[in-house]
């Protein structure tokens, strides 16, 4: 599949990141050994799996899989399984253009976590195309629709394409009548531990319905979005953890919050 110019552009920064690592939002630097190395399809594990049973599921293509593990022991904490065993796969394929794995294989299902919001927006519609393509059975599709922690070597946000869940479902339903016999699992991830997961379809179900209206049905998941104008609940018991988490995981905050309680509490001076 041929990218725009700027898509291919942005597939060599993405190497470079792998090769280089990449500045935070937050002033940090991520090492080359920690880049895109998290599973991401963890956080989604039990929201996946029975749909894997349904379809019996047997061969994956990870697109833009990243550093993702499938043989790896303990996807599964409680079990100690690895991802393959978790979802009773036989093989898997993770094509990750920026760490030269450019093999794509046609499988019963196509995972594709945390990818089309890195896409250059001209590119969308084309890589969704091939989602669907190289899918036998079933695609899933968790996508980001907030800021990453992450910087472009340019000094870009990572997420260059931020969009609502409604728009990500409405480019995904138009294309999915081109493959109407594909099952379609749409995540919107709208914080790091939230989102809106749709209710998986496919389009083929709108053909053989009796109505003209296609409703969509989605569940929320983790701690649902505040709206613009609802005010945001905060105690001080979770601004001691938040505090006392901000501390650790970036040390080098301590000063400023030493600053702050100085001029608040004179009596720490």
């Amino acid at each position: 599949m041929d990218l725009s110019q700027n898509g291919q552009k942005l597939v060599q920064l993405y190497t470079d990141m792998v090769n280089d690592g990449f500045d935070r939002t937050d002033g940090s630097k991520v090492q080359p050994i920690d880049v895109y190395n998290s599973f991401q399809l963890q956080k989604f594990k039990s929201i996946v799996l029975p749909h894997f049973k349904k379809l019996q599921i047997e061969t994956v293509l990870d697109y833009g899989g990243g550093g993702s593990d499938w043989d790896e022991l303990n996807f599964d904490k409680q079990t100690k399984e690895s991802a393959k065993q978790f979802f009773g796969v036989r093989e898997v394929t993770t094509y990750e253009p920026a760490r030269q794995k450019n093999k794509k294989v046609k499988s019963d299902c196509v995972i594709c976590m945390d990818v089309l919001e890195h896409i250059f927006l001209a590119d969308v519609a084309a890589i969704v195309r091939e989602l669907f393509s190289l899918s036998k059975k079933l695609l899933i599709i968790n996508v980001a629709c907030y800021k990453a922690a992450a910087l472009l070597p340019t000094g870009e946000n990572a997420h260059i394409t931020i969009r609502d869940p409604s728009w990500w479902m409405g480019v995904i339903t138009t294309i999915a009548n081109e493959f109407s016999e594909i099952e379609v699992l749409l995540i919107c991830s709208e914080t790091f531990v939230s989102g809106i997961c749709y209710k998986s379809f496919k389009a083929q179900e709108w053909n053989d319905s009796e109505k003209f209206t296609i409703e969509e049905h989605f569940e929320h998941f983790g701690d649902k979005k505040p709206k613009h104008n609802e005010a945001v609940q905060i105690t001080a018991k979770d601004i001691v953890k938040y505090v006392d988490i901000l501390t650790k995981q970036h040390p080098q905050t301590g000063p400023l919050i030493q600053e702050v309680l100085r001029k608040n509490l004179p009596l720490l001076s």
